[in-house]
């Protein structure tokens, strides 16, 4: 089914097998054909393509042909039956609608194992508009093994294949395409200021360029130069949405607050850590059970009361209730909003955790310890109905059910509306030393009381790599599962991976998040999801110690926290900054560095709220695999009980505001300089431009002193100078960043040429402005108008606009209105990019 970065689009079509044929491929080796990827028969050393060339670099491809036209989902690489050193490593995959055009949708790597590899393509643009594809090229980049052959082995496509869907989406691309290009036209007719064309277009072809208010934006700054006027235009363009984008994505703080509530007695949890918490948002309810609390396991059941900020005890002891946990540390707890039920499972209780950390010990076992039975009990909790208040045990054992075995430190999702628990992961607890064993996958269902297992040892397609202490959340609107980070043997991992729940495929996200700028590898970390936002928010635990460091692993002080943003793929990782701390009743109010603490999400008041942990860990920590998550060897004992709320502070719309005036005010202190008295440009700098300047901003302060430079030389021809100039330019629609050259900028005419003039239009036809220009002083050295060619003509949009600016001023206003765009939403401003990036000069078009 649909994938988890579709955005929305339509998910009740399947993603079914696509036949293809080889269209074409570069050279091959010996027998090694294309065709051979067609087989599907790992045993067989020849049912490969190999490249010809050994050499690096030498470009190498395969294209595909589609018997029809699809809605390409993923690409499938099987391989052979063991490693080898010709299995292709690096590639990149290109899709289009004809061999000429093909586009990059992916560039990854393989493992050089015998597992199938499944990866997610690309299918829909930034616009969040699908694409069909009929052709596939896969261009290998390297092999595994140092000067061999490339090899490629079966290859499998998968998407949607059905008829009326694929014309939808074909029909659909090519109006945005027509749309997209149109509007790049009147966008470079803009910036050369041929309105009268400009407005013609636009008349016939009913185009709108932009959103009306930043229309109105361009006019006002640009052709008019009424500076107050746009900052003014500026505040109407955030009351009607138009910054919710640039908000939105923008670098968030954490704005922690300390929670101090008890229940009516005055009690509070204690101290602990390995305990399980779950949220029912619509009654704002935070459920917490159990955990360890440095000495032993506990089994106390709590509730706290969002809207009360209050503790209610539910149970000193549940294992004195009817059919209720007994003690445990190290278990998951997860809220059914469908029905009011919360569904436990998993335990490291007292006698697992002796017998776990005796494990490395040469100490005798317990009498009648070899005889223990290892049961895996899975509770119910009703928090609604007639059986409010009560438990009942599901399972005495999930293994007798089809379920996973006694596990702990795994994770559980639930999918409220298909009334559908999921369990990845954990540890194994069997009374066996070694090896370690890791819990598979498994789904319950609700209404049958059915366990699956999702991910059986046989099976032939690709499976996510078992792990513990990771993290697992449910993304409802695409029916999808993340599951990431964690450990396995002794490495900490950092990849991430998405399972549709409908097709039961599973997908590689990321393979190593730390490389791209994500979080570093971790264990015990724990992570919430906000899927109103499309957000997911992690705060570290464990990591692997620095360089240097005599231990393995190491807390970090600063609590690193992340948000990963999934609206397109592969999704986005963004650090979460430290709040300003503040000491209050001798308490800083940002919490302490842990792990095995507990998260929730409350999507009602935007709040994560986070309880407990261990805040110490021994500087040397001699191995974790052994250990459970609330316990480390050297373990300190530093239990919290603390409690408390993180929101996420971005942007505020004042601060778009003033770097945006900042842009706008340098502009006209430019004109100023050249324009008025320098003493009346200085005072305005000093006054005006000074008091929206962040001058705590190194970059800012910097840039409002080379300001100066402009009040010296007055008639310095230098690209205007804006806050954000050169750090996050447009670049061209295909996503790539291309600094602006000057120099070697493609044009259609000389840039000092300008004309409003149509083919065939007589001077009666033009509306005239004979206003004399702003810049009276220009530059003897500028290039002169091509005499009897083109025309400067400038035509305004209105006609009580003020006399005409010089085209060098023009310019300079156009690149300022330009660097403002970067705070208006992608759908409401012009497309990015300029129209000669996308003329072939050498072809013609």
């Amino acid at each position: 089914m649909a994938s988890v970065f579709d955005n929305g689009l339509r998910r009740s079509i399947a993603s079914v097998p696509l036949k293809y044929s080889i269209a074409a491929a570069s050279e091959h080796s010996g027998v090694y054909v294309a065709s051979n990827i067609l087989r599907d028969e790992p045993a067989d050393s020849t049912s490969r393509w190999s490249g010809a060339s050994q050499i690096p670099h030498v470009k190498q491809w395969v294209t595909l042909r589609l018997d029809d036209p699809a809605v390409l989902r993923s690409i499938t690489f099987g391989k052979f039956n063991k490693p080898h050193p010709c299995n292709m490593k690096d590639f990149r995959i290109l899709v289009g609608t004809s061999e000429d055009s093909l586009t990059e949708v992916l560039q990854s790597a393989l493992r050089n194992d015998s597992t199938p590899e499944t990866f997610p393509l690309r299918h829909v643009n930034q616009a969040g508009v699908l694409f069909p594809t009929r052709y596939v090229q896969i261009v290998p980049l390297s092999a595994h093994g140092q000067s061999f052959h490339i090899s490629i082995w079966h290859v499998a496509l998968s998407g949607i294949a059905d008829e009326e869907y694929v014309e939808h989406v074909r029909s659909r691309y090519e109006e945005h395409q027509e749309d997209i290009t149109m509007k790049r036209i009147l966008k470079h007719l803009r910036q050369r200021r041929l309105l009268t064309p400009l407005k013609f277009i636009q008349d016939r072809c009913k185009v709108q360029l932009e959103h009306p208010l930043v229309s109105q934006l361009f006019e006002t700054l640009v052709l008019r130069g009424q500076f107050a006027e746009s900052e003014q235009c500026l505040r109407v363009c955030f009351d009607n949405g138009l910054f919710d984008s640039f908000i939105k994505s923008s670098q968030p703080r954490a704005d922690w607050k300390r929670i101090t509530a008890v229940d009516a007695d005055g009690d509070y949890p204690m101290k602990r850590g390995g305990h399980a918490m779950c949220i029912d948002s619509e009654k704002g309810f935070i459920y917490l059970h159990g955990g360890w609390d440095g000495t032993k396991n506990l089994d106390d059941y709590w509730v706290y009361d969002i809207a009360k900020n209050q503790w209610k005890l539910l149970s000193q002891h549940t294992s004195q209730d009817k059919n209720g946990p007994g003690p445990r540390a190290c278990h998951k707890m997860v809220f059914d909003q469908k029905t009011g039920c919360i569904y436990l499972l998993g335990k490291l209780g007292d006698e697992e955790g002796s017998r776990l950390l005796s494990e490395n010990t040469s100490e005798p076992k317990p009498p009648g310890a070899g005889e223990q039975q290892f049961c895996s009990e899975f509770y119910r909790y009703r928090t609604r109905g007639i059986d409010h208040g009560n438990w009942e045990l599901l399972n005495f054992d999930t293994v007798a059910s089809g379920g996973p075995p006694l596990l702990f430190d795994h994770q559980l999702a639930i999918d409220s509306e298909s009334q559908i628990i999921y369990v990845f992961g954990g540890r194994v607890v069997d009374g066996e030393k070694s090896p370690i064993k890791y819990s598979g996958f498994y789904s319950y269902n609700i209404p049958t009381s059915k366990w699956k297992n999702l991910q059986p040892d046989s099976a032939a397609s690709q499976t996510i790599p078992l792990r513990f202490g990771h993290s697992m959340l449910f993304e409802p609107s695409s029916k999808s599962i993340f599951i990431f980070a964690g450990q396995r043997e002794d490495k900490y991992l950092a990849d991430m991976w998405v399972y549709d729940t409908q097709s039961g495929t599973a997908s590689e996200a990321w393979s190593d998040f730390s490389s791209s700028g994500g979080p570093d590898a971790c264990f015990t970390q724990r992570s919430v999801i906000n899927t109103e936002a499309k957000e997911v928010y992690m705060i570290c635990g464990l990591t692997r110690a620095r360089a240097g460091s005599s231990a393995k692993t190491e807390l970090r002080l600063d609590i690193p926290k992340w948000v990963y943003r999934y609206e397109s793929y592969p999704g986005k990782w963004m650090r979460i900054l430290p709040g300003v701390s503040t000491v209050e009743d001798g308490h800083v109010e940002e919490p302490q560095a842990r792990y095995a603490h507990q998260l929730v999400y409350d999507r009602k008041t935007g709040q994560v709220f986070m309880h407990g942990g261990n805040g110490g860990v021994s500087s040397e920590i001699s191995s974790q695999q052994s250990k459970p998550e609330g316990e480390a060897e050297g373990d300190d004992g530093t239990r919290l009980d603390d409690f408390w709320s993180m929101g996420l502070e971005r942007i505020s719309p004042e601060e778009i505001i003033r770097r945006a005036s900042f842009m706008i005010r340098t502009q006209k202190f430019r004109e100023m300089c050249e324009d008025q008295p320098a003493v009346r440009a200085l005072s305005f700098l000093q006054t005006e431009v000074s008091s929206v300047v962040d001058h705590g901003s190194t970059d800012e302060a910097a840039l409002f002193r080379s300001l100066l430079a402009h009040l010296l030389n007055p008639n310095t021809r230098s690209r205007p100078i804006t806050p954000g100039s050169g750090m996050r330019r447009q670049g061209r629609g295909d996503g790539q960043n291309h600094q602006h050259n000057e120099g070697s900028r493609k044009r259609s005419r000389s840039e000092d040429d300008w004309t409003n003039r149509l083919s065939g239009e007589s001077d009666e036809d033009v509306d005239m402005n004979n206003g004399t220009s702003e810049d009276s002083s220009l530059n003897p050295n500028d290039p002169p108008s091509a005499s009897g060619t083109v025309v400067f003509v400038p035509t305004p949009t209105s006609t009580d606009l003020p006399p005409a600016p010089s085209p060098i001023r023009f310019r300079q206003r156009v690149e300022a209105f330009e660097a403002l765009l970067e705070f208006i939403n992608e759908n409401a401003k012009e497309p990015s990019g300029n129209l000669l990036d996308y003329i072939d000069v050498i072809g013609g078009i």
